[in-house]
């Protein structure tokens, strides 16, 4: 089966990274285009031997890019299209369509109750063109249960609504003492001091302000940041003001979070609203204490000594950080994998995608072929909601 996966970008994300491994470990033959902005990860692509095409797109209301992409899938002759992002999803449900690829499937990852993909949930359009998008698609996969509510209230059929997890490889980010060493040595970071990290895009509703409100009320506490983003400079500014220059880094978009993580001592997310929370995930697998205000993917869990849910105040993430940062293991920390962590196995939820590609693919099969059209389908066996 040919698939071309279509996503908005491909700087360091959580899509982006879940887009890679989706392609590691699932069977199809796939090729990637990203809209825009081909950032680490489509190296990263390129160097795993994925075929990555850049369409070039200029801006949101660039509408000459449609025909492009609608070259590409012709000429591709892909059985199926498979959508990532809000831009992706509208441009790229469209152009397969009239590119004659009747079968499309689309990964909503960033459905919140105020955003998606950056865009205010109330803007005059967005949901509009989104249920559009969707009505051309014979599958909408939610990362989570609340995306998947949020796409049924704003009008996408129950019927084509399937939940697939965003998953990791939790081997990947067993603590590493040697990086621990290497990352803060690079990074400028006291060898033996308490270090605070976060991970995820430098964007307002990140909240990463709270962050460093908080650690500016502790002492010889420092603050570790990866990823980049319109927010850096603001931040730096917020830094400078709260005379903590010295105790904050920017590690930029990194590949490497997993030695990355080595070099914290606890993790912290301030984000009010998470449609998942892969680097949560993430910080759990390499051993970290974490405290946290949103993430589907901890529902249901157990509570934990080392996890705490905390109001999305400079107050409460600075009294959280003091008390998990005096836990025995820092610094010298082993991994234990957290129980349900088999819900994110990737060559699992892999082989789960790639039996929705078989049945989304089958279903047009048999309704006559290319030119079939979408619509809601029945369940994917063995695919629950």
């Amino acid at each position: 089966m040919r698939v071309l996966h279509v996503i908005t970008g491909l700087e360091a994300g959580g899509a982006e990274q879940w887009l890679r491994l989706l392609l590691r470990h699932g069977t199809a033959e796939a090729d990637v285009l990203c809209l825009t902005n081909p950032g680490v990860v489509a190296d990263a692509l390129r160097a795993d031997g994925v075929r990555v095409t850049d369409l070039g797109m200029r801006g949101n209301r660039d509408l000459a890019a449609i025909p492009r992409l609608v070259r590409h899938v012709r000429r591709g002759r892909y059985d199926l299209v498979h959508t990532h992002l809000y831009r992706a999803q509208v441009y790229g449900a469209l152009a397969a369509r009239l590119a004659g690829a009747r079968t499309v499937v689309s990964t909503e990852h960033s459905l919140n109750d105020r955003l998606i993909e950056g865009r205010p949930t109330d803007r005059p359009g967005v949901r509009r063109l989104y249920v559009a998008a969707a009505r051309l698609t014979t599958r909408v996969v939610a990362v989570s249960e609340p995306v998947a509510a949020r796409l049924v209230a704003w009008g996408v059929p129950e019927e084509k609504v399937v939940v697939v997890p965003v998953g990791i490889d939790a081997a990947a980010f067993a603590f590493d003492a040697a990086a621990r060493r290497e990352v803060r040595a690079e990074l400028g970071l006291p060898a033996d001091g308490v270090v605070v990290g976060g991970v995820g895009r430098l964007v307002a509703p990140k909240r990463f302000d709270v962050l460093l409100r908080a650690v500016a009320a502790l002492p010889d506490v420092a603050v570790l940041l990866v990823g980049d983003g319109p927010a850096r400079e603001p931040l730096a500014a917020l830094a400078t003001e709260l005379g903590m220059v010295g105790r904050v880094r920017f590690a930029g978009q990194r590949l490497d979070v997993a030695r990355v993580l080595s070099a914290m001592d606890v993790f912290a997310s301030p984000s009010p609203e998470e449609t998942f929370g892969v680097a949560l995930l993430e910080a759990l697998a390499a051993g970290l204490p974490v405290a946290y205000v949103a993430a589907p993917a901890l529902a249901g869990r157990a509570p934990s000594s080392h996890v705490r849910r905390v109001e999305p105040t400079a107050e409460a993430f600075a009294a959280a950080v003091a008390e998990l940062a005096r836990g025995p293991d820092r610094g010298r920390r082993a991994t234990a994998t957290p129980a349900g962590f088999a819900d994110y196995d990737v060559p699992t939820l892999a082989r789960r995608m790639d039996r929705i590609y078989e049945e989304c693919v089958g279903r047009r099969r048999r309704a006559g072929g290319r030119g079939a059209g979408g619509g809601g389908m029945a369940d994917a066996p063995g695919v629950p909601r």
